[in-house]
């Protein structure tokens, strides 16, 4: 290896930008559900194959990690990249829209697996880096519980992949296409789940008097849940609490038995998160009883906190200035209240997880929505990305003191 070769720029991804738009859109018009990544993991297994990388698949259900090593090296990296997509109905209207029908893309895991492809290409026909890297592709990070990052850790994947430090990305709506952003310590919080049944007495809808209304009861929930942040988590500590589901009823001259709320909760600090619990259990329960129904509450704690360790992220700031210049990286930005079970792997490794801006304006699409679409002016500025962050991991001495 020519240690004295220079380091990755993204210009060197401009005789690979169509072929990995061609990956990027493949992936979008056949998306896949939480382990159901079959053809998703065969394509990605199937690349790294081709270039030379040792291929594990299974890994986590249907996960998949590549590796390679290259000189005598000691240190060991590993880079995540998500592949699973999400049950939403796409309106985009793009010539590569979903083929799927109510399946889609709509979170850019897409664009994150084409990305840590087109670094692996590079990688492996470059071999300019002494050391051991790691490419998880990674399944099921939409799961809210029970996920992929969790599923590949218990199924070894640090025992048999192991790695100094870890990194993922996640690109972000609202900032610049292929600006990087940061944050050191607590980035992404902690996210939970409550699955709410409200169980009343139906009846016709012109007696009223004869039953217990769940609609009306489940309303009342919902308003009163509105008060939870405001007025009884301190205002300095983040939190959101989110109906995302009302279901009641099926005519309406029916007064059901039944009406079921689901409820995302986000929070930072683990006194408020337990706060939440308590008051949003006592809250349903107590608003039930008081029309004379009763609540049926299945509280499930999700993905917690994506914690930033501070020499990993640093590190990973450097590259970045170095890549695209220090006007294109953030390297304090403010905390975000979604929720990433990346979190699972910097509990178990020392890393960070960073974002890249996926546009503004019209390009700006938030996630999770049906018109939502992955910036393909990202694919040669995040492989650069990762490429050059393994190049700096891996060149001895050690980029980051030990």
């Amino acid at each position: 290896m020519d240690i004295a070769k220079r380091y990755c720029e993204v210009g060197d991804f401009a005789g690979m930008a169509e072929e990995l738009r061609a990956i990027r859109h493949h992936l979008h018009q056949h998306p896949e559900l939480a382990y159901e990544e079959l053809e998703t993991a065969a394509l990605v297994a199937h690349k790294l194959q081709q270039w030379g990388y040792e291929v594990t698949t299974g890994v986590g259900r249907t996960g998949v990690v590549g590796s390679l090593t290259v000189g005598d090296g000691q240190r060991r990296i590993g880079i995540r990249a998500d592949m699973d997509a999400l049950p939403i109905l796409e309106q985009t209207g793009l010539p590569y829209a979903s083929q799927r029908h109510g399946k889609m893309h709509a979170c850019g895991h897409d664009g994150h697996t084409s990305m840590l492809l087109g670094a692996a290409k590079y990688l492996a026909e470059t071999r300019h880096f002494s050391g051991t890297v790691h490419l998880y592709f990674q399944p099921a990070e939409e799961r809210g519980i029970d996920s992929g990052a969790q599923c590949m850790i218990k199924d070894g994947l640090f025992e048999r992949f192991p790695c100094d430090a870890v990194f993922g990305v996640h690109n972000h709506p609202g900032a610049p296409a292929g600006t990087f952003l940061f944050r050191k310590g607590p980035f992404l919080a902690a996210g939970d789940n409550i699955f709410i049944t409200i169980h009343g007495k139906g009846g016709h809808a012109a007696r009223p008097h004869l039953t217990v209304d769940p609609v009306v009861v489940a309303s009342s929930i919902v308003m009163g849940l509105q008060t939870v942040v405001s007025r009884n988590v301190e205002p300095a500590q983040p939190a959101v609490v989110t109906v995302g589901v009302l279901q009641a009823g099926s005519a309406n001259n029916v007064i059901p038995d039944q009406a079921r709320l689901e409820l995302s909760v986000r929070s930072f600090c683990p006194e408020v998160r337990a706060l939440l619990k308590e008051r949003i259990t006592t809250l349903v329960q107590q608003q039930a009883a008081s029309y004379g129904a009763t609540a049926e509450i299945e509280y499930l704690m999700g993905y917690p906190v994506v914690i930033n360790s501070d020499r990993e992220t640093e590190f990973a700031i450097q590259v970045a200035q170095e890549l695209v210049g220090a006007d294109n990286v953030v390297p304090h930005t403010a905390q975000l209240m979604g929720s990433e079970d990346f979190a699972y792997m910097l509990q178990a490794r020392p890393g960070c997880f960073l974002r890249i801006g996926n546009g503004e304006g019209e390009d700006g699409c938030m996630v999770h929505n049906p018109g939502y679409d992955f910036n393909d002016r990202n694919l040669p500025i995040g492989a650069a990305y990762w490429a050059r962050l393994v190049e700096r991991f891996l060149t001895l001495p050690s980029p980051i003191p030990c």
